[in-house]
């Protein structure tokens, strides 16, 4: 069972300022745990008014899940996983969850799988998704108060983000794209530089040339759907192998869009996580080849 345990560090708080100052509950889920009994002081269930002390031991359980999707044998990488996360190196051509065009061959469906395996009853919240043809790291959440948590974090930019781009022709130095991204159309995949748009921001510097193409780290600001491909694209540098927003290439047949690294701080313990994952193959070896 996948639960929050806490060790207290500190005498004369009670129960509920440990759980809404110290872990960040909200007050109304702090209440609906303990009418459901299921906060525990040193194994007994206990209130919210009673008095802690240092070493004590409270644990908080969450109800049993069943996942939503069907759990189908899909291999995962998985680069860290703890009691409250896991987190997956996503390949490339891998959809993060069910839609009308992939219904069980998803990322979702991977994880879904990999609980069930490992007797995990939760369901797959994801923190963060990424596109169906870019790779690296995916966040997934093992219970609703550490999903919460994380979501906020990313609506307020406060995770670091970085990614990995080969993109077409020399870009040189540094610099930071700030220019507002919307959809013209609702029913269109596309997304544009637009003033109606929503502030958009990103920071890019190039690493290495290769011939005409050129190796670029990136650290999102914010987090706008194609927010990547369609700054690249604003800077006269789509990414390559892009077809949505450049050319298709010979070289890889995808955009070779990777996210290498994340920081954020765990919600519970309030130390910051690093996560990285390596550049894949395909991106590795049009380095390689020239």
């Amino acid at each position: 069972m996948h639960n929050i345990n806490y060790t207290i560090q500190e005498n004369d708080k009670t129960v509920k300022s440990i759980l809404t100052e110290n872990l960040s509950f909200s007050g109304r889920l702090s209440r609906r745990l303990e009418r459901k009994g299921k906060i525990f002081l040193n194994g007994n269930p206990v209130k919210l008014n009673k008095a802690l002390f240092a070493g004590d031991e409270l644990v908080v359980e969450f109800d049993e899940e069943e996942d939503q999707y069907k759990a189908v044998d899909i291999p995962i990488d998985i680069v860290y996983e703890d009691n409250n996360f896991l987190i997956i190196n996503k390949e490339p051509f891998i959809v993060v969850h069910p839609t009308r065009s992939h219904q069980d061959n998803t990322l979702a469906n991977g994880v879904a799988y990999y609980f069930k395996k490992k007797g995990i009853k939760r369901k797959v919240r994801f923190v963060n998704r990424l596109d169906m043809n870019t790779s690296g790291i995916v966040i997934i959440a093992k219970n609703p108060h550490v999903h919460n948590q994380l979501s906020k974090q990313m609506r307020k930019n406060t995770v670091e983000k970085y990614y990995y781009a080969l993109v077409e022709d020399i870009v040189e130095g540094s610099g930071t794209i700030d220019a507002p991204i919307t959809r013209l159309n609702e029913e269109d995949i596309v997304r544009v530089v637009h003033p109606s748009g929503k502030e958009s921001i990103t920071h890019y510097k190039a690493e290495k040339t290769y011939n005409n193409i050129t190796l670029v780290k990136l650290k999102l600001i914010t987090g706008r759907t194609h927010q990547i491909r369609v700054h690249m694209k604003h800077l006269g540098h789509p990414i390559l192998g892009d077809p949505l927003y450049g050319n298709e290439s010979p070289l890889i047949n995808r955009q070779a869009l990777h996210s290498y690294e994340m920081k954020f701080k765990d919600p519970l313990s309030k130390e910051d996580i690093v996560v990285s994952c390596p550049m894949p193959d395909d991106m590795n070896n049009i380095i390689r080849g020239h």
